[in-house]
């Protein structure tokens, strides 16, 4: 079983978080609801495992496991 990590994992959180904001860029909402929504499914996919995939979803809505 894998846990998720929640404490800081990369050096670059900014970075990310910049590039993040500048694909975001000219963006309607629905078209940057639409992004994020890719986003998700995209980097879901490359986690792969369901059981951290639940402890996300459960970090994301604030409840505790």
């Amino acid at each position: 079983m894998s846990d998720l990590i929640l404490t800081p994992n990369f050096d670059t959180a900014d970075d990310f978080y910049a590039d993040l904001l500048e694909t975001h860029e000219g963006l309607d909402k629905p078209a940057s609801d639409a992004l994020n929504a890719r986003l998700v499914l995209v980097l879901a996919n490359h986690i792969g495992d369901q059981q951290v995939l639940q402890q996300a979803l459960q970090a994301a809505a604030l409840k505790s496991a």
